[in-house]
């Protein structure tokens, strides 16, 4: 079946509405997939599936942890959890502050970007990111894209590189599942310390996101034997932002059994 549970529009540092998303989701003949932006609930309820698509509440939360960039996300949350969005309230309030800094900084090293330059780029979104600054970066002429940005400024140890002072991915798990939802760690491979999954199992962790681009054969085999391991549910995403630089596009083909079991735990957290 081919489903995507990782994708994000222009409410935080995607390129496409919600509804054009939606759109390439029946292009691409997605079958079942879930909007995760950073951050925010906003795409849901802004775009229409077409028939024959399931679709699933999503999120995305950057957490920073053992000197490692953490990202959860959850799954089937409500809208109305008063709790959990000022939870997302306040990471976006974090995320505009270390945006400002990145600027900050690349001005002290000689670059001439701005904060309006940054603004500029996130026009609609709810989320001040990293991918923002890199695309002003481009605008300028100092980076040649967004990857070289990413690289070359914007990543540890570099000039525009600033850590993450977001929730802690503990703090995101509970939030998550107080609300009824499914916690997941996103992009596990990215991990420098794979420990931290064993970590967040004690946390309350349900799922792993074993299907990813940038995962090869041994990632996926490593993370499934962690999966049934912890007995994780298993998840798969695309983190589509934008086809320049996402050039496979939305949609992963994996096999049903590997993805009912999170499909059924969605299902049984909301009875």
């Amino acid at each position: 079946m081919i489903v995507d549970f990782h994708c994000h529009t222009i409410e935080s540092d995607g390129s496409l509405t919600p509804q054009a998303l939606a759109d390439y989701m029946r292009d691409r003949r997605v079958e079942v997939f879930a909007i995760s932006d950073h951050d925010t609930l906003c795409a849901h309820g802004a775009f229409h599936s077409a028939p024959g698509i399931r679709t699933i509440t999503g999120i995305e939360i950057n957490t920073t942890w053992r000197d490692n960039e953490v990202h959860l996300l959850g799954y089937g949350l409500p809208l109305d959890s008063e709790s959990f969005n000022a939870m997302i309230e306040r990471n976006r309030r974090e995320r505009s502050r270390r945006a400002a800094r990145m600027v900050e900084q690349l001005q002290a090293a000689g670059y001439a970007v701005t904060l309006e330059d940054v603004l500029r780029e996130a026009v609609g979104s709810k989320a001040l990111g990293r991918p923002h600054v890199a695309k002003a970066l481009v605008r300028r002429g100092e980076a040649q894209s967004v990857e070289s940005a990413f690289r070359g400024l914007l990543r540890r140890g570099k000039p525009g590189y600033v850590p993450s002072t977001h929730a802690t991915p503990q703090e995101a798990i509970r939030c998550i599942r107080e609300s009824g939802g499914v916690a997941v760690l996103a992009h596990p491979g990215r991990l420098k310390d794979r420990s931290i999954i064993d970590a967040l199992v004690a946390e309350g962790l349900q799922g792993l996101e074993v299907f990813y681009p940038l995962h090869d054969a041994e990632d996926v085999t490593f993370f499934r034997k962690k999966a049934r391991e912890h007995r994780l549910v298993m998840t798969a995403g695309s983190d589509f932002h934008d086809i320049r630089y996402h050039a496979h596009g939305v949609g992963m083909e994996v096999d049903r059994v590997d993805i009912a079991p999170f499909l059924d735990l969605i299902v049984s957290q909301r009875s």
